[in-house]
């Protein structure tokens, strides 16, 4: 089978970038060094067995990151499995923000860490920082530390299981981090397929989609300096609905957009009336 078949086998079961799949799963597959084949033809030391599995999970939209075990973000390659959130572009603000605004030799929290994609994509362009990451899963956790050890991050992370609505740590810190669960619970039976294979620990932000905002935006204090920052990717349609939680914290709040033009990161400060 040719790399261009399996693009047109994963564009007939509806999937949006069946070419890039296809590519991404000829070089995953591969025996052979990308550059020592031709894509066009079958000569690419393919195991055809192996190929027709994940073409078939494929068919039935389990996600393409859980069958090759790997998912790229922020120029960083990652260990994924069901056992934690898929890494996702847009959560690549977060990691920018972060980059840019926290100050010379900062220690950072990351909240909900999942795979570590945010704190060690953060680490890695900012050698002078460290990080102290938070899940409630220990499997998430087994993974993120494996993935700070292929980014050559894990002499600058601390990892902790805890349940982030009920931790709050010893000290304070320069930033915190955050993508929590953010869907609403009455809409869980209608996510996309892909979605729906992924952790529901990771998915679920309770009735509202706001219980880890509530607990952030309350306790904020007890999380950063005054002078530090909270980033948290949001939902598409809840920035107003954080925007009305901040306010009622008094905190500072600005709000920014995706590659899609939509609502996603929040940025809140502590003011002179916290």
């Amino acid at each position: 089978m040719k790399q261009s078949d399996v693009a047109t086998q994963l564009a007939s079961f509806g999937i949006e970038n069946a070419t890039g799949e296809a590519r991404q799963i000829w070089e995953a597959l591969s025996t052979k060094p990308f550059t020592s084949f031709d894509p066009t033809t079958s000569e690419a030391g393919i195991d055809e067995v192996q190929l027709a599995y994940v073409i078939n999970r494929r068919k039935a939209h389990y996600p393409l990151q859980y069958l090759l075990g790997v998912a790229w973000f922020y120029g960083e390659c990652y260990e994924v499995s069901p056992d934690c959130l898929i890494p996702r572009s847009d959560t690549e603000h977060i990691v920018d923000y972060a980059i840019h605004h926290l100050p010379r030799g900062a220690h950072f929290l990351d909240m909900c860490t999942g795979s570590g994609c945010i704190a060690i994509s953060i680490l890695a362009h900012r050698p002078d920082c460290k990080a102290t990451a938070i899940d409630i899963s220990p499997a998430a956790l087994a993974i993120a530390k494996r993935n700070a050890e292929r980014n050559h991050v894990s002499d600058r992370i601390t990892f902790l299981e805890a349940d982030a609505l009920s931790y709050l740590p010893p000290h304070l810190y320069d930033g915190m981090t955050a993508n929590p669960p953010y869907i609403r619970h009455n809409a869980l039976e209608h996510l996309q397929t892909e979605v729906k294979s992924e952790p529901l620990l990771a998915l679920d932000g309770g009735e509202d989609g706001l219980v880890f905002y509530r607990h952030f935006c309350k306790n904020l204090p007890y999380y950063i300096y005054k002078e530090g920052f909270c980033v948290f990717e949001i939902g598409f349609d809840q920035a107003k609905d954080l925007e009305t939680l901040a306010h009622e914290y008094h905190l500072d709040y600005t709000c920014q957009k995706d590659y899609h033009g939509e609502d996603r990161v929040v940025v809140v400060k502590l003011t002179d009336q916290r």
